[in-house]
């Protein structure tokens, strides 16, 4: 995909874009949402979100909901 050049004059790039001073805590933040996404895909395993036999489905006929934060007050 990328050699050893191309990754070293993207790296280059990015520190002069960003700065040195702000690509440490963007590589800890990186780093963080990393390990997060991977404990709960971990969390999750292959278990299904839901029961099969029990689906739930959520029927509403028209008229049933309203947008009130969406519409001004009268």
């Amino acid at each position: 995909m990328f050699g050893l050049s191309e990754l070293a004059i993207l790296l280059l790039v990015v520190i002069v874009v960003l700065g040195v001073k702000r690509l440490p805590g963007l590589v800890r933040s990186a780093g963080r949402a990393s390990r997060a996404l991977r404990s709960e895909a971990r969390a999750t395993g292959d278990a299904p979100l839901t029961d099969p036999a029990d689906p739930k489905l959520i029927r509403a006929r028209p008229g049933e909901w309203t947008r009130e934060r969406d519409e001004p007050a009268a």
